[in-house]
This record gives structure tokens, C-alpha cells and sequence, in this order.
């Protein structure tokens, strides 16, 4: 299974600059982020935090704040060329090939992968295909 969605802002952060409910993250340099479409009414799990692993445009890159309803900010720093519209691979197969396995996002929030996949709420397309 993929759960996949796209950026749909992008962000210049300064030092000092905060993210996520609380303000649980905090930028300690410049950094630039992606907002992107999918949060936990998605069923995406809540309890991941800053650190959690995403793929966006298939590279490797990681999670900033706290998940949000609707949202989650991620690093673009190791994707430079990423922006408004890009790809977002929250687990599963990105288009250019590149993996992220469901167990390490389950690790993350403390779970097991099965309950990431029941938990997908219906608002969530869902393809069949390789």
C-alpha cells in the first residue's frame, strides 16, 4: 500500500521559527518546509513526530511539528527543487521507485503498520494497481 499526496504550500522558516501545535518544533537555521495534504482526520497517525520519515519527490526527508488535522509540515531542505504541487510519499512506493516501508512510519508512532493501513479514513482515495 502507498499513501501519497502532494505539497500545497511551501514555507521560509528563520531561526527561531515554529511549527506544529504547541510549537513543538522550533528552526535552529533557515529551513524550508512543504505544507502537505494529510493529517490525521486522513489517518495518518498523530503521534508522529519531528523526525518521522516521508519521501517527497522520492527522496528521503522527514516530518517537522506535529501532525495536524488536515496537515503535516515536512524538511524540503534534501529536495531543493521541490515546491507547490510535488509529490509526497507518506509511506509505500514514490513514482520514481524509491521506497518507505509502512513498519518504519509505524515505529515512529509507537504502532504497528497493520493499524496504519485499517486506520485510513474514507475520505482517502483509494487506487488499485502495482
Amino acid at each position: 500500500m502507498t499513501l501519497s499526496t502532494r505539497v500545497i504550500a511551501v514555507q521560509q522558516l528563520q531561526p527561531g521559527d515554529t511549527v506544529g501545535y504547541g510549537s513543538s518544533f522550533t528552526a535552529d537555521a533557515p529551513l524550508r518546509i512543504g505544507v502537505v495534504a494529510c493529517g490525521y482526520a486522513d489517518g495518518y497517525p498523530r503521534h508522529c513526530t519531528t523526525g518521522t520519515p516521508v519521501l517527497v519527490e522520492g527522496v528521503r526527508t522527514r516530518l517537522v511539528g506535529r501532525v495536524s488535522m488536515d496537515m503535516i509540515a515536512v524538511d524540503l531542505s534534501p529536495v531543493p527543487q521541490a515546491g507547490f504541487g510535488s509529490e509526497v510519499t507518506m509511506w509505500g512506493k514514490a513514482a520514481n521507485g524509491a521506497v518507505l516501508p509502512v513498519d518504519e512510519v509505524a515505529a515512529a508512532a509507537g504502532t504497528l503498520s497493520y493499524e496504519l493501513m485499517c486506520a485510513l479514513a474514507l475520505r482517502v482515495p483509494v487506487a488499485v494497481g502495482d
